[in-house]
């Protein structure tokens, strides 16, 4: 099960998905995250998804990270008498919270939080920003807009606001019991949606209790704004371009993205680009040329993964997605622009003893003959410091605790391997070696670099490194201890 690429695939299940035997061909094929879509599926339906995920990781002895994506707050319009309406560039159009039903010049919209936030100018999208309204004016329960884009607009359509920051809570009634009930069962991330700001973040971690990694999802160009402090308090980020492109001008949507990547790579944090990667596989066998550049781009900009959205839920080739990305991403990582890209964009601000053993680590390792680079991690920090690196080798991530193991998954180039408590830096040092070997990175005649921090199960005490043969007479030969 080795993967032949640095970067991970995240696959979200749904009913095209929904098996044992298509979750395993999926992992097989270079599934390495599956993502669990709040917004679909009843609480026993994800329940046997996770079950069936878990039931693969035990079959093929390796861990997987499974994540689960809360649905957040969805704000639509109510509905219509007629079903439907065309909306003419240039009329009048009212928003309000009267629950009659709607016509060609009003309609109810159930958000008085929505009314509270406006202003005159605001800007109101719906239908993912199919159709667009500039507020004229607006009180506590009443929007007169001016229709600036036309066309249909129908019962329960969705409605963006991308002027404002809305004083909605980043987690629903729903998203609280979806939270709990993830929790309670075992997934490794917790993806939030509708993050406006960081105390968005620090809700749901309170509620999590350390039981989930906190991803937050940036999709409002509020969220853009205070990007560095959403990103202080998040384990990991997910760049969701679906409704960034809805809330954003669509070209300023690829620069946003190279600027979150590299911000998350230079704090070692794992960063996902999501949406519509290669949306023409949920019913084609074969993506466009402009889908694999854009996966292609991500890779080169050093995303620690990309996702799968309804490619893998709903449609029709699942598993050709997954292998399509797999093959993109060993084509991309094999270039040699790749690593001049990804070194020139390596991040010199080092401040800890763990940032410096690390930077030696990966230098070392390019300098000379090592086949990889095995760290020993209990909270999976020094993995993180690692893979920022970026090194030319292999990284090999060495820990006792399953859930660390399962949340590194998601980060760029590491392969975890389970191994017991240890008290020793020798026993340290023939773990790795026999891992490096087991894993098919390298051979006794092989060398391979080792960092641990002493005293060993100590979060956060990394402070040593040694180059290490993989052959165990030369281990027992250097260190008699």
């Amino acid at each position: 099960m080795r993967r032949h690429r640095n970067v991970k695939i995240v696959a979200t299940l749904g009913p095209a998905s929904n098996t044992y035997d298509m979750i395993r061909k999926l992992h097989e094929a270079g599934a390495d995250v599956f993502r669990l879509n709040m917004s679909h599926g009843s609480h026993d339906e994800i329940r046997e998804r996770h079950a069936m995920i878990r039931e693969v990781e035990r079959d093929l002895d390796r861990p997987i990270a499974i994540l689960a994506d809360l649905q957040g707050p969805k704000l639509r319009v109510a509905t219509f008498k007629l079903g439907s309406e065309e909306l003419e560039e240039g009329q009048d159009f009212r928003l309000d919270l009267d629950p009659t039903e709607g016509n060609k010049t009003r309609v109810c919209l159930p958000h008085p939080e929505i009314f509270a936030a406006l202003e005159e100018g605001s800007h109101l999208l719906v239908n993912d920003g199919k159709i667009r309204l500039k507020v004229k004016s607006c009180g506590k329960d009443f929007a007169e807009c001016e229709v600036i884009t036309g066309g249909t607009i129908s019962n329960r359509k969705g409605v963006n606001v991308p002027d404002v920051v809305l004083p909605v809570a980043a987690l629903s009634d729903k998203d609280r019991k979806d939270l709990e009930f993830v929790c309670a069962l075992g997934v490794d991330w917790l993806a939030l949606s509708f993050v406006q700001r960081p105390e968005d973040v620090i809700d749901a971690r309170k509620l999590a209790g350390g039981r989930a990694a906190i991803l937050s999802k940036i999709e409002k160009p509020s969220a853009v704004k205070v990007f560095d402090e959403i990103l202080k308090v998040s384990d990991g980020i997910m760049v969701a371009r679906g409704d960034l492109g809805v809330e954003l001008p669509v070209q300023a949507v690829p620069p946003i993205q190279k600027q979150l990547v590299r911000k998350c790579r230079a704090v070692a944090k794992p960063v996902i680009v999501a949406t519509q990667m290669l949306e023409s596989m949920i019913e084609s066998p074969m993506p466009t040329r402009a889908e694999v550049s854009d996966v292609a781009t991500a890779i080169y900009e050093g995303a620690d993964a990309i996702m799968l959205s309804a490619e893998s839920a709903a449609g029709s080739y699942p598993v050709e997605a997954v292998t399509t990305m797999d093959n993109v991403a060993i084509e991309v990582e094999g270039d040699p622009t790749y690593r001049e890209v990804i070194e020139a964009s390596r991040s010199g601000t080092r401040n800890t003893v763990a940032d410096g053993i690390v930077a030696a680590a990966r230098e070392i390792a390019e300098t000379t003959d090592i086949k990889a680079i095995c760290c020993f991690t209990q909270s999976g920090t020094t993995a993180a410091l690692t893979a920022r690196e970026r090194p030319r080798v292999p990284i090999i991530a060495m820990t006792s605790l399953r859930g660390t193991a399962r949340r590194m998954a998601m980060t760029w180039g590491v392969n975890c391997v389970m191994t017991g408590e240890l008290e020793r830096f020798k026993q340290a040092v023939l773990n790795a070696a026999r891992a490096a070997r087991a894993q098919g990175y390298a051979t006794e005649a092989d060398q391979i670099v080792v960092t641990a921090g002493v005293p060993f199960n100590i979060p956060g005490t990394t402070n040593i490194l040694r180059v290490a043969p993989c052959e165990e007479r030369l281990i027992f030969a250097s260190d008699p201890e």
